[in-house]
């Protein structure tokens, strides 16, 4: 089942990249940072630009030679993270 809300990150995260390859979240509240491989850094750049579940999905099988059906569950997993850690929430 695809998710119908938009995940969005909470104000007190602060995102920085480097290369365009990997990214670096800063947690202001915990005081925790917290690494991004180069598909997780795509990921967040997407969801500060508040795209849906699916059309992240659909810009990771654009960019990857990944199924639509790998991407989905690749993106739930880091969304079900980033929210367990505090990072973002459903709007």
């Amino acid at each position: 089942m695809i998710p119908t809300t938009i995940p969005v990150p909470f104000d007190h995260i602060v995102f920085t990249e480097f290369d365009d390859r990997e990214g670096v979240l800063v947690d202001l509240n915990a005081k925790r940072y917290y690494t991004l491989n180069e598909t997780a850094t795509q990921v967040w750049r997407l969801l500060e630009k508040q795209r849906t579940f699916a059309e992240i999905v659909n810009e990771l099988t654009a960019i990857y030679d990944v199924t639509d059906a790998h991407a989905a569950a690749s993106v739930e997993r880091l969304l079900s993270d980033l929210r367990m850690r505090g990072l973002v929430r459903h709007r």
